[in-house]
This record gives C-alpha cells, structure tokens and sequence, in this order.
C-alpha cells in the first residue's frame, strides 16, 4: 500500500502572479541598489526650482574661441552713449567682456576674452547692448548681468495693422501720465521701457511671461484696468498661507466680451430712387491734364514759383481789405430817419395790441374773493 501524501494541486495564475511581482522587485532592486536619499530630498528649506548662482572659478580654463555680438543704435542715442560708456564698459569688464563703441558706424560691440570666467555672460552681454539701443538706462541694463535676472523686448507693431490704433492702444498701455505702466511695474517687479514700436522689458523670468501676456492683450483691444485687477487679487490671495493649495478661479473676475453692433447708415429716400446707369462714369481728368488746360505744365520752376507768390500775396491783399471794412463800419454815421421809423412801428405795434375794453370786460367777470379774516 502506497503511504505517500497526494500531491496539492497548485493554481498556474497564482504562480504568474508571483513571478511577475519578483520580477519587479529585482528589477527596482537593481535601480535603487545605490539611491541612497540625499539631504536635500525632503528638506523644506531648500528651494529645488532656484537657478544657483554661478560664481567665478567655477570655469576650468578659459574660453576656447572668441564670441562677439554687435547692434545698431539710433543717431539721437549716440550723446547720451558717449557719457555712460565708461560705467557699461566697467560693468562688463568685471565679468571679463569687452565693449567697444563705433561713432562712425553707429554701432556696440562686446566681445569674450581670456579673463572671461562665464560662458553665458556673453549673451547677457548682448543683451545689454540691446537695451542700450532702445533709450533704456545703463542702470537698469546692467541689471540684466545678474543671474536671476533677464529681459524681453517685445514688437507691438505688428500686432495691430491701422497706425491710429496702434498708438491709441500704445497709450493705453502707458495711460495717463505714465500711470498704468507704473502700476504694472509695482504688480510685476519688473521695469518696463515704451520706445517706438517695441516694449524692453527687465525682470524675473515669470513675471516676463506675466507682463507679455498683458501687452499682448492691450493691443488686441483689452484694456490692461482689466488685468491690474486680476494681479492684485493674486497678489493678496499669495499672502495668504491657507490659499496656496487652493484654486484662486472663484476670486479671480470674469468680464464678458461684449460686441456692440454698428447703426447703420440711413439711407435717403432719393437714394434709394437714383437708378444704377448701365455705363460707366466719366473718366476724371489726370492732374497733368489740369495743369495742361491752366498751363503750368509748360511752365518753369521759377515761374510756378512766382504765380504762387502773386496768389498769396493777392489773398493777403483781400483779407486785409476785408478786415479794414468792418473796422470801419464801426465808424459810419447811423441812419437817424431808418430809426425814427423803426421806432414808431414799434410803438404803434404795442399801442394796437392792447384792447382797453376786452381788459374791463374781463376782470368784471372774475368773481370777487372772500377776505379771510384771521
């Protein structure tokens, strides 16, 4: 007689499942085999999106190859160029760049050079360059050699088509006396520069983004009022430490676009009764067919010129010929007998009106009043 215990029947997706699981744990074993958690994982103090500062001696050597940028600048911005250009190229030398100013050509150039200890400093560098060309101050400029900072200039022109829009909108960006963009620059941290058909921007990286965002929507017709209140309302709500996790959509305001319609023109009855001709209208005649029937197409330059001088000098004649005649009538003797007659027309006129009889008849009718006594 057989004395072996039976064999338990064993379950094939039990096993699947288990083989997977162990799979898993050698395969995240092997991943976190050195992951050891460093100081910096769960300290809150630490700001992990912060852009560390690079500070010299960091660099290894020097630069390989020589990098230089250059920009035009407007004739109007070259005296005030000329008096700052020792405090820019000071600025610059203590990160190793060198700038030089063309007069002639009307251009700055910065270039890298052995004691260049950045490597991005060369593009911060042209972009001082840059702002010094759109009439900002070298003070804020030099701001932008700073890690932390950047700057961002925006082309407003193409954003609107017709020229009087575009410098309605243009004010309405800077408002009245320089208010608005004042109150952009608190809200947002950053300075702000409207020259011509671009807005040079300097600040923070997010507040750029902010900031564009508002421009961009003033010169599509939003007025930026709009947007001042939103960054105040953001602005206390981030003061608030129970509203950090909080959605911020039910303080925010919510303004509706409303398009009102154009009135019409109303169209004249006799418009609408002048029938379309089946031809075309007459051609009008060219300016130099005017000046053929005139002619002063045949004429010289220095005839065109004195006709021109005999027609001024004739229509001064004639005004001041005018002006004398009211000064005079001033001084005219009037009509005495035009106003004797004047008078007496009048006169009989108010002696006519009155009717003594239709007077009398009329108070008798009035019924007498009751004298109260008190």
């Amino acid at each position: 007689m057989d004395k072996r215990k039976p064999r338990e029947q064993e379950d094939p997706v039990e096993d699947n499942e288990a083989n997977a699981e162990e799979n898993d744990n050698t395969e995240n074993r092997g991943k976190r085999r050195y992951r050891k958690d460093k100081p910096w994982d769960n300290d809150p103090t630490i700001d992990k999106w912060k852009i560390p500062d690079f500070q010299k001696g960091e660099m290894n050597g020097s630069l390989l190859e020589e990098s230089s940028f250059a920009t035009l600048f407007p004739k109007y911005r070259e005296k005030y160029l000329k008096e700052v250009w020792g405090n820019v190229r000071k600025g610059l030398g203590e990160h190793g760049i060198k700038a030089e100013l063309d007069l002639v050509e009307g251009s700055m150039t910065v270039k890298t050079t052995p004691k260049t200890w950045d490597p991005f400093i060369i593009l911060k560098a042209r972009d001082v360059i840059k702002l010094l060309a759109r009439s900002v101050p070298f003070q804020q400029a030099l701001r932008v050699l700073e890690d932390q900072t950047f700057c961002e200039i925006i082309k407003i022109r193409s954003m609107t088509r017709n020229k009087e829009r575009f410098v309605k909108r243009r004010q309405r960006l800077i408002g009245p006396g320089g208010n608005t963009l004042k109150a952009l620059e608190l809200l947002t941290n950053c300075y702000i520069m409207v020259q011509g058909s671009t807005v040079s921007a300097i600040g923070e990286y997010r507040n750029l983004k902010v900031l564009r965002r508002v421009i961009e929507d003033t010169m599509r017709n939003i007025h930026p009022i709009y947007n001042i209140k939103e960054l105040m309302i953001k602005r206390e709500l981030a003061k608030d430490p129970n509203m950090q996790n909080e959605n911020w959509d039910r303080f925010l305001p919510h303004f509706k676009k409303i398009n009102s319609k154009r009135r019409k023109p109303k169209v004249k009855a006799e418009d609408k009764k002048k029938e379309k001709s089946l031809f075309p209208p007459p051609q009008l005649p060219r300016k130099e067919d005017l000046l053929m029937e005139s002619g002063e197409y045949f004429m010289t330059e220095a005839e065109k010129k004195e006709n021109k001088a005999k027609e001024k000098f004739q229509k001064a004649q004639d005004k001041a010929e005018k002006k004398k005649e009211a000064r005079d009538k001033g001084f005219e003797a009037p009509d005495v007998e035009d106003e004797i007659k004047r008078d007496n027309a009048r006169a009989g006129k108010r002696a006519s009106d009155v009717n003594v009889d239709e007077l009398a008849s009329k108070f008798l009718k009035q019924p007498l009043k009751k004298r109260q006594l008190f």
